[in-house]
Order: structure tokens, then sequence, then C-alpha cells
């Protein structure tokens, strides 16, 4: 049986004694990120969105891992996780501030540099842009107005086909404005966590 090295990757060791000024490299990220229990983590703690146990986290882990329910986990299955966690990955994503690890308490929370592997992970939590439904349902209205008024349908019928038109093209303008400043904002905040990585 070879033995695995758990040692921390002088990308990671380092960042303990790097300034305090919340930057990564991309090696350190990819260290990080690569194992598959590391992003399990940090999927369970965004979900989580609070301080969670060691005990609760390993569960939930391995769990996920062998495909069952929390209940149905044998100790061996428990403890496999719990001990790898809490001798390899947590102090690791503690060393790079990822997670605040109370090793004492067992308490896990995100830490200030979680953001900088989140934007790297593809979870179902994360806010999707779904502007495409607001263009597509304004057209639908639009047109159904537009045609309504074109046919005779009352009321619609008394309002000038060009000003329903012109609200129409307004209604895009204002929702296209607020696609436009929505979209500054995210590239602001995305350029912000780019900018503290190495």
């Amino acid at each position: 049986m070879s033995s695995i090295d758990s040692s921390l990757p002088d990308e990671i060791a380092s960042v303990t004694d790097a300034d305090d000024d919340g930057r990564l490299s991309k090696d350190v990220i990819f260290e990080l990120l690569k194992n598959r229990r590391r992003r399990e983590v940090l999927t369970y703690l965004l979900e989580a969105d609070e301080t969670v146990t060691l005990g609760e986290l390993a569960e939930q882990i391995a769990a996920w891992e062998n495909d069952t329910d929390v209940n149905a986990l044998s100790s061996d299955q428990r403890k496999r996780v719990y001990v790898a966690l809490y001798q390899t990955h947590l102090p690791k994503m503690d060393d790079a501030g990822i997670v605040e690890y109370d090793q004492d308490r067992g308490l896990i929370t995100l830490a200030d540099n979680a953001d900088l592997l989140m934007m790297y992970l593809d979870t179902d939590t994360h806010q999707q842009d779904r502007w495409d439904r607001w263009y597509a349902a304004l057209s639908v209205l639009g047109i159904v107005v537009v045609a309504a008024a074109t046919v005779g349908v009352p009321p619609l019928a008394a309002v000038p086909t060009l000003a329903l038109s012109g609200a129409v093209v307004g209604a895009f303008s204002l929702l296209t404005v607020a696609h436009v400043v929505t979209n500054r904002q995210e590239e602001r905040t995305v350029n912000g966590k780019l900018s503290r990585i190495e």
C-alpha cells in the first residue's frame, strides 16, 4: 500500500507567509480545487451559508461519495471522510484563507478568500443569468398588445398603434438599461476578484 503525501504544496504553504492582502495565486486555487472533497466542502458550506460542524460536514460528504443517505452510512464511511477532512483538507483550506477552521471545536465556515474559488465551481446555488426570459416575455407581451390593438380589441383599439409600439420599444429600452447596469456591476465584482489572483 502506497503512502499518500499529505504535506502542503509549496504554493499553499507559502500563503501563510505572504502579506495579508487577500491574494492567491492560480496555482494555489487550482491545487485546492483539484481535490473532489475540497470542492464538496465548498459546495456544502455555500449551501449551508453558516458555520457547520466537522461531523455534519463529514457525514454529508460521505453520503455524497457513497451515493446514499446520511442515515444509511456506516461508521467506517463516516470515519474515512472525517479523518481526511480533519488532518488534510480543512487545514489546507484554512491556511489558504478559504475556510475558517477551528480544529479544537470542530467548526468550519467560509472565509474571505472563498469567493475566489466559488467562481470556478459550477453549483446550482449560484445565481444564473436569466435575462433571456425577460426579453422573451417582453417580446411576447409586445406582440400580443400590438396585435390586439391592430385587430381592434377594446380597450387597446382606442390607443394608437404607434403609441403602443413606442411603449413596447420604451420597455425594451428600460430592460436593456437594467441589463447593462447589472452586467457592469457583475463585471466589477468579477474584476475585483480577479485582481486578488496572482
